[in-house]
């Protein structure tokens, strides 16, 4: 493993694979994640979360695939990801964006990067038994017959920050059992804490994580076991 901040370290294979995008905070940060507390406060979680539990015009999330030609299209494939996506309503996305605005400058010193664009929210629903199996965020991964990884393939270049907004707890830091979940754990496959373990995210409902979409942070969503898991992720291009 190498480390790359103070608490936290990658799978050294990932040095050695040809990666297009290699965007990494300063490795005297403690992590190479950032977790804002209270992006959203506790009462605005509640009411977006009752807010889309009433919504009907839900779809399912697609994957990104790439085709025979070389080209990359999007379709859902349930084995892959099973997650309902919504449109955040326009309060909300007002507000997001105030809020976005109002961070902007601590994400842009913590990356070191300078944010341009970003893509619409998307509002991801996960119940029971729903799940997001390992990707990049800008990337697809290049497996050889044995299964094993041998490189990754940039398809969204443009990717350069992924924002996750929590509008639901998980159970070990939840105020409110009825507005919390089990299971559904954001999983990141090559990190590691110092005692060697996978970093897995136990998020407030509130906090945003923040990370580099490049694939040193290969995540999943873990199977949820209970309850309701809903959050709000976005995505950013960047000058590195």
């Amino acid at each position: 493993m190498i480390q790359i901040s103070n608490h936290i370290y990658c799978d050294a294979r990932l040095e050695t694979l040809d990666i297009t995008n290699r965007l990494l905070p300063s490795a005297y940060k403690d992590t190479p994640y950032l977790i804002i507390k209270n992006f959203f406060t506790p009462e605005l979680c509640r009411q977006l979360v009752s807010l889309v539990k009433k919504d009907d015009e839900s779809q399912q999330a697609a994957v990104k695939l790439e085709n025979i030609s070389g080209i990359i299209e999007s379709d859902v494939v349930t084995e892959y990801r099973k997650t309902n996506i919504y449109t955040l309503d326009d309060f909300y996305a007002e507000y997001y964006e105030k809020q976005f605005l109002k961070y902007k400058p601590l994400i842009e010193e913590y990356f070191a990067a300078v944010m341009t664009l970003s893509t619409d929210i998307q509002v991801l629903e996960y119940k029971e038994g729903y799940f997001y199996v390992k990707h990049a965020d800008d990337s697809s991964e290049l497996i050889d017959e044995n299964g094993e990884t041998v490189g990754f393939k940039c398809v969204a270049p443009e990717r350069k920050l992924t924002t996750v907004l929590f509008a639901t707890a998980h159970q070990s830091n939840a105020r409110n059992s009825s507005e919390s979940f089990s299971g559904g754990e954001l999983l990141f496959n090559y990190l590691y804490n110092e005692k060697g373990e996978p970093v897995k995210i136990e998020a407030e409902a509130g906090d945003m994580v923040v990370f580099p979409s490049n694939p040193y942070f290969s995540h999943e969503v873990l199977p949820v076991q209970t309850g309701y898991r809903l959050t709000l992720v976005q995505w950013h291009d960047a000058i590195c």
